[in-house]
């Protein structure tokens, strides 16, 4: 089954933030409707309709919701402004990057806002939700099964929940200089385990402790995995959720660091609790750094092939497929990120 954990203290990669958005006016010119003109419009009108009640049966998502905001007749702006008043700030850039399918809704904020606007634009419940939760049914073959576009979103919230147990800041303090990660298979094919070493540089001072995330395999009991610190840290809280699989645990420095000083520190994580695994997933929500990612294999349970793929977040396509090659000798394939951009990357494979 799928495995996802993520770079820094996030499950599932963030929306990309809003940037600064210009309204644009245009002049409005009165005119006069006559019969024909009210007929044209009233056919337009039911037209409009039978597209919307089209598309929100078979998707996309973003299709849907374009034909949507148009059926309304409602700028951006005009919709951003509706949203507020349900208590959701959305930006006009984010709106629309969501009907242009160039961004998915993923955060628990955002899907507040697209549940929102099926109020809005007077569209029924769960319509526009349930072609979020659809994405993987229409990702096509590129898309091994896995975790459901809903279960992930499930798990980001958990972590949210978490992390405020913790009471980690959004900032945690450093950025990612270089990650090498190293993820074993056990002989039933079972994920037993990965080992990090990380070298991060901090960005403001004072910093003395980092926070980092497992998500096991469907089935996983993160009340039996082991939590390990090798290396420059030791272990502090913990902290997991059983329905869903995500365990955050937090490594303690051993000094505070000052801005612009690196930090060379390594940990682990012993699972092997859950079912046949079939791909590693990592995830960035900030670009930067180097990223290494190694898995190895049992002797007694080696995969038919390997490939590696990039994901922009979980509910997008996959693209980037390339096949790897399995080294005989040390059982093992690897990937190297010179440079890492937001969003996923991981290795999988196939057993058959």
């Amino acid at each position: 089954m799928r495995h996802v954990t993520e770079h820094t203290d996030v499950a599932a990669v963030a929306d990309v933030p809003d940037v600064a958005d210009v309204a644009t006016t245009g002049v409005a010119t009165a005119e006069v409707a006559t019969t024909e003109d009210a007929t044209a419009e009233v056919a337009t009108t039911e037209d409009a309709t039978a597209e919307v009640e089209s598309v929100l049966r078979g998707g996309p998502f973003h299709v849907a919701l374009r034909a949507a905001i148009a059926a309304r007749g409602l700028p951006l702006q005009r919709v951003q402004h509706h949203l507020s008043r349900y208590g959701v700030k959305v930006g006009v850039t984010s709106l629309s990057y969501w009907q242009q399918g160039a961004r998915r809704p993923q955060r628990p904020e955002s899907l507040r806002a697209v549940r929102a606007l099926e109020e809005i634009l007077q569209l029924p419940d769960e319509s526009l939700i349930r072609l979020l939760g659809d994405a993987d049914e229409h990702a096509g073959p590129e898309r091994p099964a896995g975790r459901s576009y809903r279960a992930v979103v499930e798990a980001s919230g958990v972590l949210e929940r978490l992390l405020g147990e913790l009471e980690v800041p959004l900032d945690s303090g450093v950025h990612t200089v270089g990650h090498h990660e190293r993820v074993r298979v056990g002989a039933c094919r079972e994920l037993l385990g990965r080992e990090s070493q990380h070298i991060v540089r901090a960005h403001r001072d004072g910093v003395d402790r980092y926070v980092a995330v497992h998500h096991g395999d469907p089935g996983c009991a993160p009340e039996r995995m082991a939590v390990r610190a090798l290396e420059n840290c030791r272990r502090g809280r913990v902290r997991w959720d059983n329905d869903t699989g995500v365990l955050v645990a937090e490594f303690l420095f051993d000094t505070r660091l000052l801005s612009g000083d690196t930090f060379l520190f390594r940990y682990g994580f012993d699972d092997g609790t859950a079912g046949v695994s079939t791909e590693y997933v990592r995830g960035f929500r900030t670009a930067g750094g180097q990223y290494a990612l190694q898995v190895r294999f049992d002797e007694r349970a080696l995969p038919v092939r390997c490939h590696r793929f990039t994901q922009h977040s979980a509910a997008a396509p996959r693209s980037g497929r390339q096949s790897l090659t399995l080294s005989r000798l040390h059982r093992s394939v690897h990937l190297v990120e010179p440079r890492v951009r937001t969003g996923m990357v991981g290795i999988g494979w196939d057993w058959e």
